[in-house]
C-alpha cells in the first residue's frame, strides 16, 4: 500500500527541538512492513503562508499520489474537517489519525475532528467510553512503541558511560526532580530541550539510553501521568528503565523484573541507589525488558494492527457535498482575514504583549482565542472558518 504520513519531521514543527517520535517511528516502521511511506510536512508554520495553503497543498498532494492511505497526526486545527472531507471522496482513500495526549485533547480536540476520519486511535483506554457515549465507534486502542531500526542489546552496567540520565524536554516539574536529585547528590546527564547540554540528534539517543546504567522517564503530563514513547524505547534500545509510574504501566513491563517505578523523591533516591549498588539486578532487569520491547512493543506491530483493523472493516465512505460550499476557492475565502478581524488581533494580541512579551504574547493570545473557540464553537475551531487559524496563520 501507499501511505501517506502527514505530521511535523521536527517536535512540534520546530527544527531546534530535533527529529520527532512521530517522523522517526511511523515512517520506518511503515516501510519495514513493506509499503510505501511518503511524508507531507504540516507541523512546520513556515512552509506556507497560512493554512488554506497548506490544505490546498495537502489536497494536491493526495490528488497526484493517490495514497491508499493518509495517516495523520494533527496538532490541533491544521487539517480542515472540509479538507479531510474531500481527501476521502478522492479514490479509495482511507484515513487514519493517531490522537496524542487523549487525557486531555480529547475533550479540546480529538471529539471534534473523529467523525471526519475512517479511523481515530487513542493510547488511553479510559478515554475510550468518552469517544463510545459521543458516538464514535470508528476508534482503535493502541500504545506507544520502540523503533526496531534502533533495537540493540543492553550493555552491562559496568560498561556504561552514564550512571543516570534522562532524555527529555525540560518541562514541566521534570527541572525540580533534576534538582531535587542533586541536592540529594544525585547527578543526572540531561539531554533534550531547555537542558544546558540541549537538543541531541535522534540517531543519538539510543546510545544514550544504552549507555546509561539507569535512564529516568517523567510521566508527568497535563491531565496526569502518562504512558508516553519514551517508556518502551529505553528498554528497546538496551537501557533501564526507572519511570515514573503512570497507570496500566505493569500491562506492558513487570514491574520489578524488568523495569522500576517511583511516585515520590525519597522512593527515586531509594532506587537509584539500589540499582547502582546491584548492577546484576540491573543487567537482568535490562537484559528481559529488552526482549520484551522485541517482541511485543515495536512500531511495526502497533502499525500492523491498525492497518490491518481499518482494511478489515467496511467503512462507508463519506462525499464531500457540503450545502454552501462547493470549491476550495471558497474555503480559501472563508479562510480569509478582513479588517474586522485584524482590529480584533490586535486588541486581543496588545494586552497579552504587555504581560508575557512580544514573544510569548501573540502565543498566549492565540491559546487564549483557541479555548475560548473549542468551548463556543466546537468542531467551527476545526474548519476553514474556524477563527483561531484565520486570526494567527503563523502560530
Amino acid at each position: 500500500m501507499k501511505i501517506l504520513c502527514v505530521f511535523g519531521k521536527y517536535q512540534y514543527g520546530d527544527p531546534s527541538r530535533g527529529v520527532g517520535p512521530e517522523y522517526g517511528a511511523f515512517i520506518p516502521a511503515i516501510k519495514n512492513l513493506g509499503h510505501e511511506a511518503l511524508h507531507f510536512e504540516s507541523w512546520d508554520r513556515r512552509c506556507y503562508s497560512d493554512y488554506g495553503a497548506l490544505n490546498k497543498a495537502l489536497i494536491e498532494t493526495v490528488k497526484n499520489e493517490l495514497p491508499d492511505i493518509v495517516f495523520t497526526v494533527q496538532l490541533n486545527y491544521e487539517i480542515w474537517l472540509e479538507t479531510l472531507q474531500i481527501i476521502r471522496s478522492i479514490k479509495d482513500v482511507k484515513t487514519i489519525c493517531w490522537t496524542t495526549d487523549d487525557s486531555w485533547k480529547y475533550r479540546e480536540v480529538s471529539r471534534f475532528i473523529a467523525s471526519s476520519y475512517n479511523l481515530i486511535t487513542t493510547t488511553y483506554p479510559e478515554v475510550l467510553p468518552k469517544y463510545h457515549n459521543d458516538g464514535i465507534s470508528h476508534v482503535f486502542l493502541t500504545q506507544w512503541a520502540a523503533g526496531s531500526d534502533a533495537l540493540r542489546a543492553p550493555l552491562r552496567a559496568a560498561d556504561c558511560r552514564h550512571k543516570v540520565s534522562f532524555v527529555g524536554a525540560a518541562h514541566g516539574n521534570r527541572k525540580n526532580w533534576i534538582l531535587a536529585l542533586k541536592d540529594k547528590n544525585i547527578d543526572v546527564s540531561c539531554f533534550g530541550y531547555g537542558w544546558p547540554a540541549g537538543s541531541v540528534e535522534a540517531d543519538k539517543i539510543p546510545d544514550i539510553m544504552r549507555e546509561s546504567v539507569i535512564c529516568l522517564n517523567f510521566s508527568n503530563s497535563k491531565g496526569g501521568n502518562q504512558i508516553k514513547a519514551r517508556t518502551f524505547e529505553v528498554p528497546g534500545f538496551g537501557g533501564f528503565l526507572l519511570s515514573e509510574y503512570a497507570p496500566d504501566l505493569e500491562k506492558f513491563y513487570s514491574i520489578g523484573t524488568e523495569i522500576d517505578v517511583f511516585e515520590n523523591i525519597g522512593e527515586l533516591v531509594e532506587k537509584i541507589n539500589y540499582y547502582l549498588e546491584t548492577p546484576q539486578k540491573r543487567d537482568a532487569a535490562a537484559k528481559a525488558a529488552h526482549l520484551r520491547t522485541c517482541r511485543e512493543h515495536t512500531y511495526e506491530i502497533r502499525i500492523k494492527d491498525i492497518l490491518d483493523f481499518v482494511n478489515s472493516k467496511t467503512i462507508v465512505k463519506k462525499v464531500y457535498r457540503p450545502k454552501d460550499v462547493t470549491t476550495f476557492e471558497c474555503l480559501e475565502q472563508m479562510h480569509g482575514i478582513g479588517r474586522l478581524l485584524k482590529i480584533f488581533r490586535a486588541i486581543l494580541v496588545t494586552p497579552c504583549m504587555l504581560i508575557w512579551g512580544r514573544k510569548r504574547g501573540p502565543r498566549a493570545a492565540r491559546r487564549l482565542l483557541f479555548e475560548l473557540s473549542w468551548r463556543l464553537s466546537g468542531k467551527k475551531t476545526f474548519t476553514a472558518s474556524g477563527l483561531p487559524g484565520r486570526i494567527f496563520p503563523e502560530q
